[in-house]
């Protein structure tokens, strides 16, 4: 199969398990199709699903991130001791886990194609990223906390696990407890990663954009609980500070080095 016999394969499959989908069309234009397929994966609630369906899903995923290819952390420059800073797409980078800013649910978003972190995460790992968050989440019995983190694989990203954790939503003046939730969240996501034997991590910028935490107090929280685990710790995991916006880079620039 090519990749456009996997598209169609995977849509056709999606579309049948739903009786309300039997009126939707599928479109002839690549770029539709692929939003079509993006948000049937993004609105399917945990449930099993064929080995063939997972099969040739992963080698759509899985071709569709070299695709937009992969950075290596070897292919980075070390900024402070152990800490480097990329900007960029990071469900193509190579490490030991990345970190989704997930909500309480942690089931992923389930707003078609939203760009939000947690979206593009679960859409790049596979329907399994949400199948496996429903597990843990069942067998939990309740929301997960605000500063808290779990782990999973990573499924067709090219990092090894995923480290979700819930940051604060600042409605307002920034608190003291929402600095306290959000240092939690990186020492959380540390503690969970070394652990479970991960050397690297690369973080997101947490609670930041639509969870309202300031960028430049984020950025500070997240930079000082990072050299500080470090200097504790003496663990020697690698840590990316990920950032996608230019306004980030030039905040963690004049933070770091």
């Amino acid at each position: 199969m090519n990749q456009s016999e996997r598209r169609l394969y995977l849509i056709n499959a999606l579309l049948d398990e739903s009786p309300r989908y039997s009126s939707i069309e599928i479109p002839k234009d690549t770029n539709e199709q692929k939003q079509l397929l993006r948000s049937l994966m993004n609105v399917r609630m945990p449930a099993p699903i064929s080995e063939e369906f997972l099969r040739i899903q992963d080698a759509y995923l899985r071709q569709a991130i070299a695709e937009k290819g992969v950075t290596e952390l070897s292919d980075l420059t070390e900024i402070e001791k152990d800490i480097y800073l990329w900007q960029g797409d990071i469900t193509t980078i190579k490490c030991g886990a990345i970190v989704n800013a997930a909500n309480s649910q942690m089931l992923g978003c389930f707003s078609p194609c939203h760009g939000c972190i947690d979206n593009c995460i679960h859409t790049y790992a596979g329907i399994q990223l949400r199948n496996k968050c429903g597990e843990i989440m069942r067998a939990q019995g309740y929301e997960e906390p605000t500063g808290m983190a779990k782990i999973t694989p990573a499924y067709n990203l090219p990092c090894d696990y995923v480290l979700h954790t819930v940051g604060p939503i600042v409605r307002g003046r920034l608190s003291e407890k929402d600095c306290d939730l959000l240092k939690s969240c990186y020492l959380s996501c540390l503690r969970l990663a070394e652990e479970n034997g991960v050397k690297s991590v690369a973080f997101c910028c947490i609670s930041t954009g639509v969870f309202g935490f300031p960028q430049q107090e984020a950025a500070q929280i997240a930079v000082a609980t990072v050299r500080e685990y470090q200097q504790q710790s003496n663990s020697g995991i690698k840590v990316i500070f990920n950032v996608f916006k230019d306004d980030d880079l030039m905040i963690y620039q004049q933070l770091l080095g």
